[in-house]
């Protein structure tokens, strides 16, 4: 399996005049250079969210997600030169590596593990090292032992010059005192609007959580060596800033990130308090746009985070802090790893299958495999446009409502392991994507997305209250889509995905556009009785133009859902809200959308018992 990316190919290389140690030296220099530039980008997120620069903020997570394969790129090109001494061609031939070059990449590889043995991002540099060498070395005669399958060097206890996160002991200092310090050790160079009030709201809110989560048998008190552990830097990302931490009460993990807000007067307040491990998987979920974070041992803060949320993968924790290429790694290894420990078949997903994609899943295994048909029947779709947009989402703000992908191109997959039907259906879908082998199918490119239940199946058999919960999802994911300039394009229920917490996801791309390249119209007052009665409409209608009143004909069909949508989303089906929306988003205004719910915001209304000077909850 490779990753996606700039597929040219360098030539096979002869070393002239290079050793293996000096090639390892290039690579790791490659890399070295990448990781240095990925935690700049960080450094500069914090000075743009000191300085309330939220469109610069966005603009740095769509150029780091470049930085990789431009680092790849630049690495690969510079050792194929010192190789050959010349410029490095852009195809290689199918001959075979001579016993010469199989011992010279065997050493190489070896000689690049031993420079790994004091390294702070061990298991990055692996995964940048096997980019490099897919790249100069051609798949017919790349194999497993120049690559790291599994990983060489281990990366428990890694930590860096500066631990990698910081311990608070509030039994011993005073819970408030102890929390400003938190909070003012992150030294943001931006003054806070009210730092004590805001921490006494922070300890009312969590003692109460704890309140009612310690069990009976601890006497509902923390322990004498009770610690408040954050990770040593802040995550960023759009508008808002996040530590990140947990509660140490006796063996007890009890999870917490306090989101930061930069107010409009240019102060730092306090917004919430996120306290359980779902509020914590969905402020790091996958259909989210990537943190912006200073790690300089990343396997440690991985690590951390992984005793937060145990159920979210290492591959989407990886991914969603900004290391995609190492998500993608890991999650190879946890798929080989789950072939080889499984045996149902591949077929095809649940749901209606679309007109541009074709899509099946491992029903052991949660995530789907899109390709691209060959025939796409929508006019002006192509290949091409698709890969477009699904690039555009993957720059874009997800605002909790777009599923994220990863980009794969030659993907093995044992054929005993297709279901009869899924291959022949794949033979007449895809035949361009398509390599056989007596035991193989190899797909040339696909997307690898995270599997959910897509909506109109979860609508079919849902009772009164899931409906209408699933509808006021719907409408809101629609909503928020359109506040980060996304027009959906096809709303139809099959392009959504329910969840494991109940969030409703959009995941299919081929058709959104941005909402400022839209034209929303009203229909206007038909000229006559023959004119209405028509098939045909009696206006013009150009490309981008949208009637939301439409909505309703293939939206609306069932009494339940129409009336679910009424009650809660009735504004979509009018043309000027969309209209005020595109507005907005022509003005460049980036909307508050929080990772959140209301629930867990310190600056709402407390109840009237609550005054500033009130005795704060006891354990």
């Amino acid at each position: 399996m490779r990753d996606d990316g700039d597929h040219r190919r360098i030539e096979p290389v002869t070393p002239r005049g290079q050793s293996p140690e000096a090639v390892a030296r290039m690579i790791l220099a490659g890399f070295d250079r990448h990781y240095s530039l990925f935690r700049y980008s960080a450094q500069r997120a914090k000075a743009l969210f000191e300085s309330g620069d939220w469109h610069g903020i966005q603009q740095l997570s769509r150029e780091r997600i470049e930085y990789y394969d431009t680092r790849v790129r630049e690495c690969a090109t510079a050792l194929g030169q010192a190789l050959r001494g010349t410029t490095p061609a852009q195809t290689a031939p199918d001959t075979a590596l001579t016993p010469e070059q199989l011992e010279f990449w065997q050493a190489a590889k070896t000689s690049y593990i031993g420079l790994l043995a004091s390294h702070l991002q061990p298991e990055c540099a692996e995964t940048f090292f096997n980019s490099v060498s897919c790249r100069i070395l051609h798949r017919n005669y790349f194999n497993n032992d120049f690559l790291f399958v599994r990983p060489a060097v281990a990366t428990e206890y890694i930590d860096g010059a500066l631990s990698t996160f910081r311990s608070y002991y509030p039994l011993t200092e005073g819970l408030l005192p102890c929390l400003v310090r938190l909070v003012a050790d992150f030294g943001l160079a931006a003054p806070y609007q009210d730092l004590p009030a805001d921490t006494r709201r922070l300890a009312r809110l969590g003692l109460r959580h704890l309140r009612h989560t310690l069990p009976r048998g601890l006497g509902k008190r923390l322990a004498p060596d009770c610690q408040l552990q954050v990770l040593n830097t802040l995550f960023f990302r759009n508008k808002g800033a996040y530590i990140v931490g947990r509660l140490i009460n006796q063996t007890a993990i009890h999870p917490f990130a306090i989101a930061l807000l930069h107010t409009p007067s240019g102060h730092i307040q306090l917004d919430a308090l996120l306290h359980t491990s779902d509020d914590l998987s969905t402020l790091f979920s996958f259909t989210r746009a990537y943190f912006l974070v200073d790690m300089e041992a990343p396997a440690a803060y991985v690590d951390f985070l992984s005793s937060l949320f145990p159920r979210k993968p290492k591959a989407e924790i990886y991914t969603t802090i900004g290391l995609q290429k190492q998500g993608k790694t890991l999650f190879y290894r946890d798929f080989l790893h789950h072939l080889a420990h499984s045996r149902d078949s591949f077929d095809y997903a649940p749901g209606i299958q679309g007109m541009v994609m074709t899509v099946f899943t491992l029903p052991s295994y949660p995530y789907v495999f899109k390709l691209i048909r060959d025939h796409i029947a929508k006019d002006g779709m192509d290949e091409a446009t698709v890969r477009r947009k699904y690039q555009m989402v993957k720059k874009h703000d997800r605002v909790g409502r777009m599923a994220d992908t990863w980009e794969y191109s030659l993907v093995a997959l044992p054929r005993s392991r297709f279901s009869p039907r899924l291959l022949a259906g794949l033979r007449a879908e895809v035949p361009s994507l398509l390599e056989e082998t007596d035991d193989l199918v190899v797909l040339k490119h696909v997307y690898i997305e995270r599997r959910m239940t897509p909506l109109n199946i979860f609508l079919a058999s849902a009772s009164d209250t899931a409906l209408e919960a699933a509808v006021r999802q719907y409408g809101q994911a629609i909503r928020e889509l359109a506040a980060a300039n996304i027009f959906p394009g096809d709303m139809l229920y099959k392009n959504f995905g329910v969840t494991r917490l109940g969030r409703v996801v959009f995941y299919d791309y081929d058709e959104i556009q941005r909402m400022t390249e839209m034209q929303f119209r009203r229909i206007p007052p038909a000229p006559n009785e023959e004119a209405e009665l028509s098939g045909e409409p009696w206006y013009p209608v150009g490309a981008n133009d949208v009637f939301p009143e439409e909505f309703r004909h293939f939206l609306l069909g069932d009494d339940r859902v129409r009336a679910a949508f009424l009650k809660h989303h009735a504004a979509l089906l009018d043309a000027q809200w969309w209209q005020d929306c595109r507005t907005r988003a022509s003005q460049g205004r980036i909307e508050d959308i929080f990772p959140y719910d209301q629930a867990r915001r310190l600056h709402f209304p407390e109840p009237a018992a609550s005054t500033p000077n009130a005795a704060l909850p006891t354990l």
